[in-house]
């Protein structure tokens, strides 16, 4: 089976975890796959990265379709980048735990709604991003139920792989009971400086507990990472030879290579 729902997780924000999203679409989509991101953040910086608004009206958002007011294929909206599609979010989002309280199926709205853009043959995304909110919460839930894969973003920070233990137990119990087929595709080294003997230990770390899960390119602290977004395009439009836009294209091509793996094993 095609894994073509992939969320961009990691429970502690700041790590590049709303870059990654952004630029792994773009860069897929420059590789003329079509793409659809989905923002299930409340702080809408997906949303905003790729050039649309956060705080307009919410009818025609995430928030809506996940309180059974619209279908997803209602609210997709188009970015100004060729290929690939947006799902938008707004703070509105935060309220929907307490909202939907009363209902047991919740947490497989969002799979079942992916299902109908899937089952949909004049959608034909190659790959759906979501970019999940930075806590453990119910929104974060819903996407790793509807997910296939799941790509997560390590900063190479003091503290980072304690910080994974509880995401792991979260990953682990999400496959015991709601997908079973759930698989971490990879680990993708953030923030990474490697002049920094601290980068190296958590690298080193990484790989060691992690093994081939660690993509080979780790993505470098790099100020125009940090810019984009403020422009409302991504790292690889704004400025294409930075290191960050560098690091990002050679994962793109990874995440790409990695696919193919995935096919001739199977």
């Amino acid at each position: 089976m095609d894994k073509k729902i992939i969320s961009i997780i990691n429970q502690k924000g700041g790590v590049g975890k709303t870059t990654t999203v952004i630029n792994l679409a773009a860069g897929l989509s420059m590789k003329e796959k079509k793409i659809l991101v989905i923002d299930l953040d409340p702080q809408g910086n997906a949303t905003t990265g790729l050039g649309l608004s956060n705080s307009e009206n919410s009818e025609n958002t995430i928030y809506s379709v996940l309180n059974g007011n619209k279908k997803i294929s209602e609210v997709i909206q188009e970015t100004k980048f060729d290929r690939l599609n947006l799902v938008t979010s707004n703070v509105d989002l935060s309220g929907l735990e307490v909202e939907t309280a009363g209902d047991s199926r919740r947490a497989f709205k969002l799979k079942d709604e992916l299902a109908l853009i899937l089952n949909d043959s004049g959608a034909s995304y190659d790959y759906i991003i979501i970019d999940c909110p930075p806590s453990l919460s119910l929104l974060t839930i819903m996407a790793l139920v509807a997910s296939d894969a799941l790509v997560v973003p390590l900063q190479t920070e003091f503290f980072a792989l304690e910080g994974l233990t509880q995401l792991m137990k979260t990953i682990e119990r999400i496959k015991s009971n709601l997908n079973p087929t759930l698989e971490i595709r990879g680990i993708l080294l953030t923030m990474y400086d490697k002049r920094n003997k601290l980068s190296s230990q958590v690298e080193a770390e990484a790989r060691n507990y992690f093994k081939d899960k660690v993509y080979n390119i780790a993505v470098p602290r790099n100020v125009r990472l940090s810019e984009a977004p403020s422009h409302g395009v991504p790292v690889l439009i704004y400025d294409k030879l930075c290191p960050g836009s560098r690091a990002y294209f050679r994962f793109t091509e990874e995440f790409l290579n990695q696919e193919k793996q995935i096919e001739t094993a199977a």
